[in-house]
């Protein structure tokens, strides 16, 4: 498998698709089986949410608590691994109504074995102080050149935390908030780092359309999270099972490459149809 960056780079890619906490239909969200479930359904990134645990191992798991995925009304960082490792997940995207499965809490080491090879990670670090850390572990386990780390660069001050951190080797994502009228800005700034991948909000369509140029050259690739989830604004997964043309198609006209979603075999089945 190619490099993270190298692939994200590469001019002659399709839209690369990211199943969110892995592919969740069929296997439990942020489960080793949801990542094989992302692989076989062909996306290209899966997203993975980090936290650590009491005796300090680095898991996955999204929430604060363990209450939605395995009905524990308990904060997940207050178990030891071994406690978590015990704890059986609730199918698909949990909640009370979910049945138990036999998929167990793993831990950021036990994910890098099973993507390595096979599909790129974005790791969404629920405390951004885990970033040295995490970056250490990626590098233990030969793992810096297929994941990514990510955080918000709007600010001198968030730039300069960045520099901060130890992530030498490990790709980074910058998460940022484009508009008209403050884009050379932030634009100027995240210069400054290159990051190879942006997570992007806009405040209009026309301002990455109009400006595909300047992203292009900036050797940025844009990310876009189509999540139905309010920071998503109107470009949800929802509308875009009925109508796929108004958002995966006229985020990719304005250039966006690298898409987020709960519906990753939806999404590819939109790209090839597309491509054919």
């Amino acid at each position: 498998m190619t490099h993270y960056t190298d692939f994200i780079a590469d001019p002659n890619r399709d839209p690369a698709i990211v199943a969110h906490r892995g592919a969740w239909h069929g296997a439990p969200e942020n489960s080793l089986a949801a990542i094989e479930r992302a692989i076989a359904v062909g996306a290209d990134i899966v997203e993975l949410d980090i936290r650590k645990s009491a005796d300090g191992e680095l898991f996955i798991m999204h929430d604060d608590t363990l209450k939605r995925m395995a009905g524990i009304d308990r904060d997940a960082e207050t178990f030891t691994i071994a406690e978590l490792q015990a704890i059986a997940l609730r199918e698909d995207d949990g909640g009370e109504h979910r049945t138990t499965t036999d998929q167990r809490i793993p831990t950021l080491k036990q994910a890098l074995e099973v993507l390595r090879g096979r599909i790129f990670a974005d790791l969404d670090l629920k405390d951004r102080g885990l970033f040295s850390e995490v970056a250490a572990c990626a590098r233990e386990m030969n793992a810096a050149s297929y994941v990514d780390l990510k955080t918000r660069v709007m600010t001198r001050e968030e730039l300069d935390w960045v520099r901060a951190q130890n992530i030498d080797g490990v790709p980074f994502m910058a998460m940022a908030t484009f508009t008209a009228e403050y884009l050379p800005d932030t634009m100027a700034l995240l210069s400054e780092i290159k990051p190879f991948m942006c997570e992007m909000r806009f405040d209009r369509i026309e301002t990455i359309s109009e400006n595909r140029q300047m992203f292009h050259h900036s050797g940025m690739a844009l990310w876009m999270n189509t999540l139905n989830m309010a920071a998503s604004g109107t470009w949800l997964d929802k509308t875009a099972l009925v109508d796929p043309d108004s958002i995966w198609g006229r985020l990719m006209d304005a250039g966006v490459s690298v898409f987020q979603t709960d519906e990753p075999e939806a999404l590819k089945a939109y790209i090839e149809g597309r491509r054919a």
